[in-house]
């Protein structure tokens, strides 16, 4: 019933990305950064306790001197413990810049 009003594939059209990634072509996800990736676009690591909330920024080159620049940075989160609570559930993501303001409330 819903394929009567859909129209025939159109044979010029790539296959969807899932589609490819189903049939064995390229990965779902890219690799995730390194702290040598972090370290040489002089980003930090940003890290977010998942249990009290606290939060903090690392220096990825000194990570990166410590750990190796090949560390991936969420592999890096089971290597933390959280300052505030002393929690193991840490999650560490590249620290990108603020964009700055999105919305002004009134």
């Amino acid at each position: 019933m819903g394929r009567r009003n859909q129209p025939p594939p159109r044979e010029d059209t790539p296959a969807s990305p899932s589609r490819t990634r189903a049939l064995g072509g390229e990965p779902a996800t890219p690799d995730p950064a390194t702290l040598g990736d972090l370290a040489a676009a002089g980003l930090a690591v940003f890290c977010w306790c998942n249990r009290c909330s606290h939060h903090s920024e690392l220096s990825s080159a000194v990570l990166a001197a410590q750990l190796g620049p090949a560390t991936p940075v969420p592999a890096l989160a089971r290597r933390l413990r959280c300052a505030g609570c002393g929690g193991r559930d840490v999650a560490a993501r590249p620290a990108w810049p603020a964009r700055g303001p999105v919305s002004r409330h009134l």
